[in-house]
C-alpha cells in the first residue's frame, strides 16, 4: 500500500546556514527497514527539488531506527542571508512526511 511517511514515521528538522537537517524516526523496526529501503537520498533530493539546489547526503542511525539527511544548497543563502520568507529547515521535515512510499499491507495492520 502506498502511504506518507507520516503513517510510519516522524521528523524532526532544522538549518545550519544553506543546508536543511532533516532526521527522519521510524516508529518500529519494521517500518525503519521499509524506510532504509524505499527512503533514498536521490529520492528526498527529487521530493525537495524545488527548493535543494545541492546534494543530498544520507546517514543511518540504526540504534534510533532513523535516517538523518543533509539538504545542502537548500536555503537560499541561509536565514540571514536570504530573501525567502522562510529561510530556515525547520519545515523540510513536515514537507518530508509528505512523501508516499510503498508498505506492505501486513505491516499496516
Amino acid at each position: 500500500m502506498r502511504v506518507p511517511l507520516s503513517r510510519i514515521a516522524h521528523a524532526r528538522s532544522g538549518d545550519k546556514g544553506d543546508a536543511s537537517n532533516v532526521g527522519l524516526i521510524a516508529d518500529s523496526a519494521a517500518f525503519y527497514e521499509v524506510i532504509r529501503r524505499e527512503v533514498t537520498a536521490d529520492r528526498v533530493r527529487g521530493h525537495f527539488r524545488d527548493v535543494c539546489r545541492g546534494e543530498v547526503e544520507c546517514f543511518e542511525v540504526p540504534n534510533l531506527l532513523a535516517l538523518n539527511f543533509l539538504l545542502h544548497d537548500s536555503l537560499g543563502g541561509g536565514g540571514t542571508a536570504s530573501l525567502l520568507t522562510d529561510a530556515q529547515g525547520k519545515t523540510h521535515g513536515q514537507g518530508l512526511l509528505q512523501l508516499e512510499i510503498d508498505v506492505p499491507d501486513e505491516l499496516l495492520r
